[in-house]
């Protein structure tokens, strides 16, 4: 066999091995960006804070409430991190979308601002952390789902 030959099939398995490997699934923090911006802390504790979620053109979140009780896991969900008790999050309405097979049902697209209220300790003044599970879908694929960590101060 010549180096000519060797090389070749050097080539060909390399091809081979490139075309067996799984593509990578896209995570859906790959088309969002969130931000936060926090309000002065109250004298009684509570704070506001907005998360802004910048969607990509495109693509979409599942609102919350979702409107579909079989999308209700993948809906568009804040939890609070330690030290902060969260007592409310307001979610916008979304915008409808039909599907003949499982019905109308709510997104979110291009910039969504939520309000999310939490009680701290008086006088803390440590920035609050914050989870934002979301899933991206356009109408062709939907994004893994991801739990985007994010911090207001």
């Amino acid at each position: 066999m010549t180096a000519l030959m060797r090389l070749a099939g050097l080539a060909v398995l390399g091809v081979a091995v490139g075309l067996a490997a799984p593509a990578r699934a896209a995570d859906s923090s790959e088309v969002v960006k969130v931000t936060t911006k926090a309000e002065k802390p109250a004298d009684d504790g509570t704070q506001v804070v907005t998360i802004t979620l910048d969607i990509d053109k495109g693509w979409h979140l599942y609102a919350n409430p979702v409107g579909q009780d079989s999308l209700r896991t993948v809906q568009t969900v804040v939890t609070a991190g330690p030290k902060v008790e969260l007592v409310k999050v307001d979610y916008p309405r979304g915008t409808t979308l039909k599907d003949p097979d499982i019905g109308d049902f709510q997104v979110y697209e291009g910039s969504v601002t939520l309000k999310a209220t939490v009680k701290r300790e008086k006088g803390a003044t440590d920035p609050v952390e914050f989870t934002v599970k979301i899933q991206a879908c356009n109408d062709k694929t939907c994004n893994l789902p991801s739990k985007v960590k994010v911090t207001a101060k």
